[in-house]
């Protein structure tokens, strides 16, 4: 997709550009001791407050199922959390609010900034960066999408942690990879647009973005419907299964790119 890719050919000059700024914008100023670290993106702070990062989802290291919480072993899993362990534990943190400040599980939906070697920086930026999480952005919760995406493109520019796996699949081969994030491959056949979504449907898979995310798709001056019918994309992202087919939910541009 030309207009994306223009828009973060220098992805790493900019997110060093902007992380220096940061100290200048106007913040929250909730300081507190993180006790505990669950994963690469939830952690429990010294007052028994669990905080669940936004922006960003980490290879997951438990998965909860109809009987219970399973472990599972996704790639780089571990890595993120000694990170994340690295860069906050027993350290205290400036949590910033977006516009939800928790989710349904009332855990504190939060931006999580660290001093690191006498600067600030954005937890959820140095995990995209490291290739040890992925990009979740879900309006309104989108004060800080343009520096998470470019610490994105910066891991997968260098192919680092996630990014240096071959992710890649031909849309056909969908339903035996449900569970797992992959990059598909394939023509998008039909566009379908009903009263709470928009359905793409490719061979093999279901591409399925909600109206109340489309945000970043009209900041790009997208209409999914019509701009993606008839045109080889890449779509990446985790694969579900829903009535029997599986469908990959996607909420920003970042996660679909036009290859013919």
């Amino acid at each position: 997709m030309k207009r994306l890719k223009d828009r973060y050919i220098f992805p790493v000059v900019l997110t060093s550009l902007v992380f220096s700024l940061f100290s200048l914008w106007p913040v929250d100023t909730s300081r507190v001791r993180v006790k505990k670290v669950f994963d690469g993106d939830t952690v429990e702070l010294s007052n028994g407050q669990h905080v669940r990062y936004i922006g960003m989802d980490a290879p997951e290291l438990e998965r909860k199922t109809p009987s219970g919480w399973k472990k599972v072993h996704e790639p780089f899993g571990q890595e993120a959390k000694q990170l994340n362990e690295q860069l906050v534990l027993g350290k205290q943190v400036r949590l910033e609010f977006d516009v939800q400040k928790q989710d349904k599980y009332k855990r504190l939906l939060a931006y999580c900034f660290v001093k690191e070697a006498n600067r600030e920086v954005l937890v959820q930026a140095e995990l995209l960066k490291k290739g040890l999480a992925y990009l979740y952005t879900f309006p309104p919760n989108i004060k800080y999408v343009d520096v998470l995406v470019a610490a994105l493109q910066e891991a997968k520019l260098k192919k680092v942690g996630i990014w240096s796996l071959d992710l890649a699949i031909d849309s056909r081969e969908a339903s035996k990879f449900i569970g797992e994030r992959k990059m598909v491959s394939g023509l998008i056949k039909r566009s379908r647009s009903t009263a709470k979504t928009i359905r793409l449907a490719m061979g093999g898979l279901n591409v399925i973005i909600f109206k109340k995310e489309l945000e970043l798709f009209t900041k790009e001056g997208i209409d999914p419907a019509q701009y993606y019918r008839g045109k080889k994309v890449k779509v990446f992202g985790l694969i579900k299964e829903y009535e029997g087919q599986p469908e990959i939910i996607v909420s920003n541009p970042w996660q679909m790119e036009v290859v013919e």
